[in-house]
């Protein structure tokens, strides 16, 4: 058994590292949209009223195309009656495409300085610039100030941009313009060595004479008066294409255009001022001086560009996706924790009123079977514990294969009213069945080897039967063993959880699961749905649904308490949490059929099924991306606005659980972990059902496992 559980564990270790790479997929995705829209990284500083002193004067009174043939400073200015068009911080899908078809009407070329974030998020737009015969320049990528960056990411800025018009349009460019930057006598000590270290690299820098100021929206007439130079001199003029809402740009630039064609103006690129400043013969010409700046992008630079554009790609699609998501999540969440209170108060008010009965007291003796396989550690309070039953019972102990003695404790122990059973390890779908087969009477209760039922237990679990039409009782779990962090976390979820959604479930008569640790069924309704099945990992959950299939009703009596031992390693906490997860969603698949089901038997597939398939695996499966992105939103946008958002959520959660304490009469002092819980053990359950989710579309199979047991839950008061 242990080499099949061991081998069993191997085999889920790939899909595990999956589901690890998944939501690491998950959170690279969501960067990379930070980063590409400036929420990660982003430097919002933009300085002023530096000095210059270090800057060549020849530079500052010099004219707007910078270069460094030779390593020599050398400025470039545009001839008179020529116009260089630059637009800055595109392409925009809404402007830029506008502006391209005023250019191409007037036929008149531009230049444009490009933020790399925007090249890969538009990467079509570049393409049909570039075709059309407009020139391009980096603007950066996330569009900051780099005289307050480092060397490295200066470097990154340049490159990431160089990728994402390779990878856009299949070029990359020797032209540069700084964001925030102007004319030339506005470059300081701290500029300067960023425009010396980029003309080293072959770089020109690009700046302007005469500012449109078209971003201030001053007014159509505005822009085409500060966008024309005087007296004839040529000039690089700044226009924006993005940034902003650019509707006066659109309007302004035909007649920008049209005006200065009248005044005898050409228009040219960047490339085209410097081709006209070489010597006769000595450059390109035509559309190829237009853009002589580009170069054909080719080896790594060209995959790795279309690598960057194909991975923005699946960004742009995924973040709005999963924003939207993470909306349904929420309102999916709150409504849950909404539904819980009002339902759970409603049942708690229901069925403790005085007049509330099932009936006729059940009085007549019962079976409890206990499954059982190398429970040593557990079995000898098990049964001492039913024997101090107020109500009369035979127990059925039927050991499955055990290796360490268990029945031999349970026949020493000469409790009257116990027999044991001994079969060959089969399973604890099989053990049970063993033991209905044995089963004297006619309410069979069913409990785990390693829980502890309080002398009133059996008693209240049976009480429901009164009503005839009631097939199955689930009880009240609780976790014995809370005295630890793991142990207290789960108690948290069990009170919390479990019980407080079982309270929803009995008002809705759709309970999705009866616990193995506490149960009572009619055993006429186990033998018309065949038994405890071995077709799911989570036969509770299986038998439960197929008796709500049946027409039977299934009920949570919460006054019937059973404490049992959870698991006390993380690594048993997954395998017992992976086992009833993969369970149920096997167990919900199984019976899928249920939602067509007609009649009163078909109650669990129009109302359970889809809470179950919500609030169990959808919601939960999703429910990581509150945690990202409100991760991500104090990292990188509003730290304390993220964090009022996550303790109000968290302020939600105690609400519930102070109720469900209340209404369990439990002591309030294990919800100062819940915030804990919420950090560390609630990411390990979403871990784990995303683990489940994976199996369940590659496929696998697990067979019934045993934990490691300790022996310490004994009786209510050890337990406490």
């Amino acid at each position: 058994m242990e080499r099949a559980a061991g081998r069993a564990a191997a085999l889920q270790r790939p899909r595990v590292l999956l589901a690890l790479l998944l939501l690491l997929a998950l959170t690279c995705v969501m960067l990379l949209d930070g980063y590409l829209r400036a929420e990660v990284g982003g430097d919002q500083r933009v300085r002023t009223g530096a000095s210059a002193s270090d800057v060549p004067d020849d530079v500052l009174d010099g004219g707007p195309i910078l270069s460094f043939p030779g390593g020599q400073a050398t400025t470039v200015s545009v001839p008179d009656k020529t116009i260089v068009l630059t637009f800055d911080d595109g392409p925009d899908p809404t402007w830029t495409p506008q502006v391209l078809d005023i250019l191409e009407k007037y036929d008149v070329p531009g230049t444009f300085f490009l933020v790399g974030s925007m090249v890969a998020r538009h990467p079509g737009i570049v393409r049909d610039m570039v075709e059309q015969g407009n020139e391009v320049g980096v603007h950066t990528f996330t569009h900051v100030d780099l005289s307050y960056q480092s060397q490295s990411r200066v470097d990154r800025e340049i490159e990431q941009t160089q990728l994402a018009l390779a990878g856009a349009a299949g070029i990359t460019t020797t032209l540069f313009r700084a964001p925030y930057s102007s004319e030339t006598d506005a470059i300081d000590n701290y500029s300067w060595p960023v425009y010396e270290s980029l003309g080293e690299d072959g770089y020109t820098s690009v700046f302007i004479d005469t500012d449109s100021d078209d971003w201030k929206r001053p007014g159509v007439s505005k822009i085409v008066e500060w966008a024309t130079p005087e007296d004839g001199e040529g000039a690089s003029v700044l226009f924006h294409d993005a940034g902003g809402e650019r509707s006066q740009t659109i309007d302004a630039l035909p007649k920008y255009i049209e005006k200065m064609k009248a005044k005898g103006y050409t228009f040219t690129t960047v490339s085209g001022v410097m081709a006209d400043q070489q010597p006769a013969g000595a450059g390109p010409t035509d559309e190829q001086g237009l853009q002589a700046a580009h170069h054909e992008a080719t080896g790594a630079t060209l995959y790795e560009g279309k690598a960057l554009i194909a991975a923005v790609a699946v960004a742009e699609w995924t973040v709005p996706a999963l924003s939207a998501g993470l909306v349904i999540v929420g309102v999916a969440v709150m409504g849950r924790f909404a539904m819980m209170l009002v339902l759970a108060r409603r049942h708690h008010r229901q069925r403790n009123r005085r007049r509330f009965g099932w009936g006729p007291p059940v009085t007549g003796p019962v079976s409890v079977i206990v499954p059982a396989y190398n429970e040593k550690e557990c079995i000898e309070a098990t049964l001492r514990s039913l024997a101090r039953s107020t109500h009369p019972v035979e127990i059925i102990v039927v050991d499955d294969g055990s290796t360490d003695g268990t029945a031999d404790i349970a026949e020493s122990l000469g409790l009257p009213g116990v027999r044991v059973v001994r079969q060959a390890n089969a399973g604890k779908p099989a053990a049970l069945n063993n033991g209905v087969r044995h089963a004297r009477y006619d309410i069979v209760v069913m409990m785990d080897g390693d829980t502890v039922f309080e002398p009133d237990t059996v008693r209240h679990l049976v009480q429901p039967f009164a009503d005839p039409s009631v097939g199955a009782v689930a009880g009240n779990a609780k976790v014995g063993n809370r005295r630890t962090l793991i142990g207290a976390w789960q108690h948290i979820e069990y009170v919390m959880g479990f019980n407080l959604d079982r309270r929803m479930y009995d008002l809705l008569r759709c309970m999705p699961t009866i616990p193995g640790a506490i149960g009572a069924f009619r055993r006429e309704a186990v033998l018309q749905v065949g038994g405890m099945s071995d077709d799911t990992l989570a036969e509770d959950t299986d038998i439960t649904i197929a008796l709500h299939r049946a027409g039977w009703r299934v009920v949570y009596e919460e006054h019937a308490r059973a404490w049992t031992e959870a698991p006390g390693s993380l690594g048993q906490l997954w395998s017992q949490r992976y086992r009833w997860s993969y369970g149920t969603m096997q167990a919900l698949w199984k019976h899928r059929r249920s939602l067509t089901d007609k009649g009163p038997s078909g109650r669990f597939g129009r109302v359970g099924m889809p809470l179950v398939v919500l609030f169990q695996v959808v919601t939960p499966v999703f429910a990581p991306l509150i945690d990202v992105f409100t991760l991500y939103s104090m990292l990188f946008v509003d730290f304390r606005a993220a964090l009022l958002a996550w303790l109000a959520v968290l302020g939600v959660q105690l609400v519930c659980a102070a109720y469900a304490f209340r209404l369990d009469r439990e002591k309030y002092r294990y919800l100062l972990m819940m915030p804990l819980q919420q950090l560390a053990y609630r990411q390990m359950m979403y871990l784990v059902l995303i683990h489940s989710c994976v199996t369940a579309l590659t496929g696998g199979r697990l067979r019934w496992q045993k934990l490691k047991r300790t022996g310490e839950v004994g009786t209510r008061a050890g337990a406490g």
